[in-house]
Parts: C-alpha cells; structure tokens; sequence
C-alpha cells in the first residue's frame, strides 16, 4: 500500500530525500522549486513512511498531508474580468494546490450576465481534460440558478460549485455545492472564510473520492506514476522549462511538450513488454499543440483489445 505526503522545507540535503525515495521504491509525483525553498509530492510505501518523516524532519522540513495528490483541477469563474475573477478564487486554487493539486485558473469567454452568458464546445472539451473543476457564481440567486443550469449541465468531469446564496433546483447540475463564498475584494483570512476553503477541500476530496471507486471498478493498465517514472528520462521532457512538465491525472497525464513533434516517440517507448501507444490513448490538448494528454486505457479495454487481435 502506497501513501501520498508532501514534503515542505529548503533545498539543503534534499539530495538525500530523492535518494531515499528511490531506495525505498518511491515516486516523485511533483517537485516545486521557489529560490531556496523545494514542496516534494511523493508516493512512498506506508511500511517506510516513518523513515521519510524521520529524514524530512532532520533536513529542516515539513511533512503534510495531500489528499489531492496526483490531479489537476480548474478553477473557474464566468470571465476574466474583476468583476467575476476577485480573491476568493484566487484563494480557493492556492488552497487547493497546499492539498497537493495542481491547479488552473480560468475563465470564460462569454460567461457574464444571467441572459446572456454561454459556454461553447472549446470551453467545455478544455475543462473535460481535467479531474475536476470548481465553478464560482456570485451573489445573487437567480443568477447563479440560471448560470449554474446553463454553463455546468455541459461539463462531463466531477463539478462542485461555489456561490454566495444556496441555489434550489439545481442539484442535478453538479455534483457538489458550497455556498457562501461570493464575489469580495477581500482575501479569504478570518477564522469563517478558512471553513469555507476547508469545506471546498473537502467537496473536491469526495467528488474525486467517487471518481477513485469508478476507476477501481476497472483500473487502468498501468498506475499513471508509472508512465511518469518512463517519461521523466524523456529528453524533450527532461529540458522543458515550463511549470511541471508532467502532471499527473487520476488516469492518465499531461505531458507539456509539443504534441506533433513528439507524440510518435512517446507511442513507441515500451512499459512491461507493450508499446505506450498501445495502452494509452494520446491526444493534443485542446488548449493548444504545445501540450498532449496521455490518457491510460483500462484492463479490460487492453484484454478486449487483445482478443480482437487474436482472431485476427
């Protein structure tokens, strides 16, 4: 059984932490470094979970728990305008990133006014490409009602909505919701606001939680870490200078490189005798060329998948 912590501290020694990880059969599942501090996700056997606390703590760090470790999640408002994109999420993305996901902030391109606002099929096929999202309204109730069965009826992903007044009548449209956050100039500090992050947190881990039971029904071929531990050898990967050039998915990745340059490469690249392109699907993202998503074909699409070419 494998456990996901975070650890929190300065460069100094850290050396030593990766050594341990891979001494102990552990993954690296995403490494932020900011001038001389270093947060370290990582997926580590429980039995030598007290040993990694033990050195983490002896280097100066701290260890905290991540239960949203491994996934990418959008933040999104109805437009990038102040007027819908003010603190709160701001502050709800940073609070999920410290739960140990990566996160997105985005917004859209017509999605102001309760009659007019709209979301088209780019905007959905972008958010579909992640594990969740977390959709703010605002303040007033018939707007949000309205926005909320308009724009989040269209998501296919785990969708838990934020809003200042608790909606009625729209509990088919997303999976989660968390009122009483709405639209303030002021960042989330007092002692109420922190329950709030704390329940978006929560909501997120649930609806991610059932999507987790989904997966095990039937898992996909390989644990997507894996694929990570091959690719992170990958040149093109190991010299790209964006954020997190591999971010895990609860089944699959994002590789941040370009996907018509490389994508044949990465199809032919072998994991337990079998070609990548083989069990695993990879597409462009629709965000734009400079990045494909690697999505992991479960173990009865392969099996199946096999039994054709066998009769063949």
């Amino acid at each position: 059984m494998y456990e996901v912590i975070m650890y929190d501290g300065g460069i100094y020694r850290s050396d030593e932490l990766f050594e341990l990880i891979e001494d102990v059969g552990g993954v690296v599942l995403l490494k932020n470094r900011s001038a001389q501090m270093l947060t370290v996700t990582m997926s580590i056997p429980s039995e030598d979970r007290e040993v990694v606390e033990a050195l983490c703590k002896d280097i100066g760090g701290q260890v905290k728990e991540v239960p949203l470790a491994g996934t990418e999640i959008a933040v999104v408002g109805p437009t990038l305008g102040r007027h819908h994109m003010p603190h709160p999420i701001c502050d709800v993305a940073e609070y999920l990133r410290r739960l140990g996901a990566v996160t997105v902030v985005m917004g859209l391109a017509r999605g102001r006014g309760k009659n007019t606002s709209q979301i088209n099929l780019q905007e959905t096929s972008i958010i579909d490409e992640y594990d969740a999202c977390v959709f703010m309204l605002g303040n007033f109730k018939p707007c949000v009602e309205t926005k909320a069965d308009l724009l989040l009826s269209k998501i296919n992903i785990p969708t838990v909505l934020m809003c200042g007044p608790k909606p009625e009548g729209i509990e088919d449209t997303c999976d989660a919701i968390v009122w009483g956050i709405g639209r303030k100039a002021a960042r989330m500090r007092e002692p109420e606001d922190r329950k709030k992050l704390e329940e978006v947190g929560d909501r997120v881990d649930d609806v991610l939680d059932e999507k987790k039971k989904a997966l095990e029904e039937d898992p996909p071929f390989v644990h997507p870490s894996e694929i990570k531990a091959l690719l992170e050898n990958f040149e093109p990967i190991d010299m790209c200078l964006r954020p997190a050039p591999l971010v895990m998915h609860l089944d699959g990745l994002r590789a941040k490189i370009s996907y018509d340059e490389y994508h044949e490469q990465i199809e032919n690249m072998e994991v337990y005798g079998r070609r990548l392109g083989d069990v695993c699907v990879i597409t462009p993202s629709k965000i734009n060329d400079s990045s494909m998503l690697i999505r992991i074909k479960t173990r009865s699409q392969v099996a199946y998948e096999d039994s054709l070419k066998a009769r063949q």
